[in-house]
């Protein structure tokens, strides 16, 4: 079903650190992710790190503010105007998925020291499970491993 919401609730590493990894996952299973946050600090943040993520590697990315939004297999935004075509939705910082239904599947990762952020992803889930969607809750494990709660 697409529109599924699965929950990544960040209690042993930063978003800067978790992020990339369930970018990579994305990439392999060979679809195309929208990151979308609601900071220009936070976009530009993202991007840096995307380039500098591992030693020898890189994430490829682009910025929808750049030329060529739509060739990018990982694209930062402040929008949720899906110019790549991702099948994957990833909202940071409080920002609600607009549309689920344009994603196979939307991550909407959330820290667990920010009580606003929980509560906003407390409300998303029961609205998403009012709606009837498929939902998921992660959360990471003592080693950092993120283990499916629900």
């Amino acid at each position: 079903m697409p529109g599924e919401l699965w929950f990544y609730h960040l209690e042993r590493t930063t978003l800067a650190d978790a992020l990339p990894e369930l970018l990579e996952k994305t990439l392999e299973k060979g679809w195309r992710a929208l990151v979308r946050t609601s900071s220009t600090d936070r976009l530009k943040e993202l991007d840096q790190r995307l380039w500098t993520v591992k030693e020898d590697n890189f994430l490829a990315h682009g910025r929808s503010d750049e030329p060529d939004p739509d060739r990018q297999p990982i694209l930062l935004s402040l929008e949720e105007d899906n110019a790549n075509k991702a099948q994957v939705l990833f909202t940071l910082d409080g920002v609600e998925p607009e549309n689920p239904d344009g994603f196979e599947r939307c991550c909407v990762m959330f820290d667990a020291a920010d009580e606003a952020a929980i509560n906003a992803s407390r409300a998303l889930w029961k609205k998403a499970k009012g709606e009837g969607r498929s939902v998921a809750y992660w959360q990471q494990s003592v080693e950092g491993r993120w283990e499916k709660k629900a």
